[in-house]
């Protein structure tokens, strides 16, 4: 059967694939991974092989986006194929054109889902997940642009919290960093003046989600500015009105100062 399977990985290691998604694996005629659009800290190629017991194709963005990625759509062609994503496979859009297309040539296609960061960095902060408003990524400094700073305020006007993803190019081992994507949202402030970012604002830095030894913290912008928070990937959410159990969350799971009782509402 011509046939192509997007398999979620999870987020940290090899065992973060589900057991539907391995024994999908298991049965494919080709394998195919890519490992550029998220970092997985405790991945291994050749543990995960022998979990499979099948040889992983790895592919490059070049392959995917500039090559439409061809070459799994030539072997979904002749069998089935199976293309392994970490996280969950759509949560980013950037495979969905290779979905389309693999449609469009009469090719069908199957979804198994992994872990996705989004569910895994609001399961670990405590905060509510319907309380979220819409994500934003802050780009690395090259490609800054104000929208971040203006999606945080638009979901603070209506009591909203927000996920900030922090760019990477897991292939070149390059990571924003908590401390520089503050560092750029303060700039903005400066230019703006909405008390949107300010020393005194809420926020919540998160590394390593989904991995065996995650970092949480929440503190005002002043503190968490200079906080270490090891190795990546990371991400920071700004909260929006705190409802008390969410405050209680962050003192007790994100080392947050009993001063945060203050802003529960």
């Amino acid at each position: 059967m011509n046939e192509l399977v997007f398999i979620g990985l999870g987020l940290n290691d090899e065992k973060g694939i589900t057991v539907k998604g391995l024994e999908e694996t298991k049965t494919a005629d080709t394998v195919f991974m890519e490992l550029y659009t998220s970092l997985m800290p405790d991945f291994s190629l050749p543990r995960f092989e022998a979990l499979c017991d099948k040889k992983v194709h790895m592919v490059s963005r070049r392959e995917l986006e500039e090559e439409n990625g061809t070459i799994i759509l030539q072997a979904a062609k002749k069998g089935k194929t199976v293309f392994l994503v970490p996280g969950d496979p759509f949560i980013a859009t950037t495979h969905v054109t290779l979905r389309i297309d693999a449609e469009k040539q009469g090719i069908k296609t199957r979804i198994i889902h992994g872990t996705s960061i989004m569910s895994a960095i609001i399961s670990l902060s405590g905060l509510h997940n319907y309380k979220f408003g819409k994500t934003v990524t802050v780009p690395f400094p090259e490609n800054f642009s104000e929208t971040p700073y203006n999606v945080i305020a638009q979901n603070k006007k209506v009591g909203l919290h927000t996920l900030c993803l922090l760019d990477l190019k897991a292939n070149e081992n390059l990571f924003l960093s908590i401390n520089q994507a503050i560092k750029m949202l303060m700039e903005v402030e400066e230019k703006k003046k909405l008390d949107v970012i300010t020393p005194d604002t809420v926020a919540v830095g998160i590394a390593r989600a989904g991995g065996n030894n995650p970092t949480l913290k929440a503190d005002f912008i002043k503190d968490l500015a200079n906080y270490d928070f090891g190795e990546p990937p990371y991400s920071l959410i700004f909260p929006g009105d705190l409802h008390f159990m969410e405050v209680d969350s962050l003192i007790a799971f994100a080392g947050a100062p009993v001063g945060f009782r203050r802003l529960a509402k």
